[in-house]
């Protein structure tokens, strides 16, 4: 057996027929390839060079490409080279200081199993070297893999649940879109289920869709028949958007989009631009929707007029203090779909719990409800999940599961952990201390003070509101949950603050009002008559930790002010005061 070698010549007929002439592999043997021009790429795989490339010489988006090169190695099958033309993708799709725009399609991403994978993959790092090297890559894997842009990006190999599910939504909309009916669908999830990469993967197949041509090859993908029989044209012309209700989240989205030139288009808009539109909306996919607010104080003073305008335009005079964010994007797109988690609503203003149970009550009877279950996120899995669900409850675990690879540690020294988190930080990137509000925000306003003091280590609350978690001080910062709710960390060092307390006597956890720092998260919603109760408020503070306690895909650290907060797991801390 030999190693692999990469062939290198320009995109023409003559240059393929040349080529195909000297190695008689590009003719029939299992290969990966890219094709490049000066903005934009290509990569594919086949067993069939040269016919592949006539028909690429047909593609009026790939005839403007010019240089080919080909991964020939004689130990690839098929199934190697479906891996690699993925984890390419994948890689380009994340490489925020890359060249090349990516002109691929995201059906048809795979992440199989098969005999000797990790022998193989061994071998696609030599492969990245070399192409990095002839300056196809600009930044390393371990840059691509942290990098916003490739979490976020629309190149992922779903598992079969969210395949399923992608697959029961695109169908649904198929048929709505032939028949003239609007629609409301709902796909539920805990956090790390991939609802954000299922929003973003749905816009980008839409895109692709209403792109797909009679030239292109159908997608080799149980989704790839959503591009026969005319389907694809259903598509077409649509007017299509994401809503994102955090500014931060909805920024980084943004980034993404600009960088892929099927989302460049698609808008990603917060409700007030949904409720300000003049226009109806064909489609509109709601992120992190249960960040949606009702009618209350809003987060900036010149919204709540905003607020009033918006609702007495779509329903009319006197305002109704009962529709809310989710009632005016109703009201402005035919194709309505949510994305959702009721256990991360974190304020008052935002939309209460049983308005999103009447909405899955009744997507459920439309046949419109879906569920993510599988844990994608956290390498610790489902368990891990059912555990931080139970360390938050009333009725605490006594002991910590095995979470296999997973690093879940208990601290009763807080400069132990700020030490090994910054040791993560060092090895792998994306290790950050994270915490609830239980201090002010001091530092906002001078910054040469400190917010947080813990055990003699001082440190600040998160230095901006906007990717905070990619900004150049954030290993030495505390991110808030309005910074990392909707993020991917590979560390984090959650601190458990005073505004949550356990009873000793009764193991009972209560909100402590005084120690919770956020105003606008224990305010009472005066303009519905509503009081933010104690109960109200612990449910605030319980979704908090149950968020920042499942943003480390590899790890979380734990630290607590109160120790009756974590009474009964003493035997599993590391560290001693």
């Amino acid at each position: 057996m030999t190693g692999f070698e990469i062939k290198r010549f320009d995109f023409n007929a003559h240059e393929v027929l040349d080529e195909t002439e000297q190695d008689e592999r590009l003719s029939d043997w299992p290969v990966v390839y890219t094709i490049v021009n000066e903005r934009f790429i290509y990569v594919g795989e086949s067993q069939h060079v040269d016919k592949r490339m006539a028909q690429h010489l047909k593609d009026p988006k790939k005839s403007k490409l010019r240089r080919i090169r080909v991964v020939v190695d004689e130990r690839f099958n098929r199934s190697v080279c479906h891996d690699l033309e993925s984890t390419l993708i994948r890689w380009l799709s994340g490489d925020e200081k890359k060249k090349y725009k990516l002109l691929n399609g995201n059906v048809g991403i795979t992440n199989a199993n098969y005999y000797r994978r990790d022998e193989y993959r061994s071998t696609f790092r030599d492969i990245f070297d070399q192409l990095q090297a002839e300056g196809m890559f600009k930044s390393s894997i371990a840059e691509i893999e942290n990098s916003d842009l490739f979490k976020l990006s629309p190149y992922k190999a779903l598992n079969p649940e969210q395949e399923a599910v992608v697959e029961a939504v695109m169908e649904g909309l198929a048929t709505d879109l032939e028949t003239g009916a609007s629609s409301f669908s709902v796909i539920q999830g805990d956090p790390g289920t991939g609802k954000t990469i299922v929003a973003i993967y749905i816009l980008k197949l839409i895109q692709d869709l209403a792109e797909f041509t009679r030239d292109d090859e159908e997608p080799e993908s149980r989704l790839g028949e959503l591009f026969a029989d005319g389907t694809h044209q259903l598509f077409r012309d649509l007017r299509i958007g994401l809503v994102i209700p955090q500014g931060s989240l909805r920024s980084s989205i943004e980034k993404v989009f600009k960088k892929v030139p099927a989302l460049a288009g698609v808008r990603v808009l917060n409700a007030f631009a949904v409720g300000d539109s003049d226009q109806v909306w064909d489609i509109l996919l709601v992120d992190e929707a249960h960040r949606l607010t009702q009618y209350a104080a809003q987060s900036a003073g010149p919204l709540n007029g905003r607020y009033k305008k918006i609702s007495t335009k779509l329903f009319g005079e006197p305002l109704d203090p009962s529709k809310n964010q989710l009632d005016w994007i109703r009201a402005k797109a035919k194709h309505t779909i949510l994305l959702l988690d009721t256990e991360q609503a974190v304020r008052p203003s935002d939309i209460e719990p049983e308005v999103f149970e009447r909405a899955t009550t009744e997507a459920s009877r439309s046949g419109r409800r879906y569920h993510l279950m599988s844990q994608m996120r956290v390498a610790g899995g489902n368990d891990y999940i059912e555990f931080v669900r139970k360390l938050f409850s009333d009725l605490p675990p006594s002991s910590v599961p095995d979470f296999g690879n997973y690093d879940f540690r208990i601290y009763t020294d807080f400069a132990k952990m700020r030490a090994d988190l910054r040791a993560r930080e060092e090895e792998s990137g994306l290790a950050r201390l994270v915490a609830g509000y239980a201090w002010e925000w001091e530092s906002r306003n001078d910054w040469k003070v400190y917010d947080i003091t813990i055990g003699g280590e001082s440190m600040r609350w998160n230095g901006t509101n906007k990717d905070w978690i990619n900004s150049p001080d954030a290993a030495e910062e505390v991110g808030s949950i309005h910074t990392v709710q909707g993020y991917d960390l590979n560390y984090a060092g959650v601190i458990i603050g005073g505004d949550l307390r356990r009873d000793p006597a009764t193991g009972s956890l209560h909100a402590d009002r005084q120690a919770y720092r956020d105003s606008a998260g224990k305010v009472n919603n005066d303009l519905r008559q509503r009081k933010t109760t104690d109960d109200d408020l612990l449910r605030y503070i319980r979704n908090i930790y149950r968020v920042l306690m499942t943003r480390g895909m590899r790890g979380t650290y734990v630290y607590a002010t109160d120790p009756h907060v974590l009474a009964g797991l003493e035997q599993f801390t590391t560290g001693s005061e």
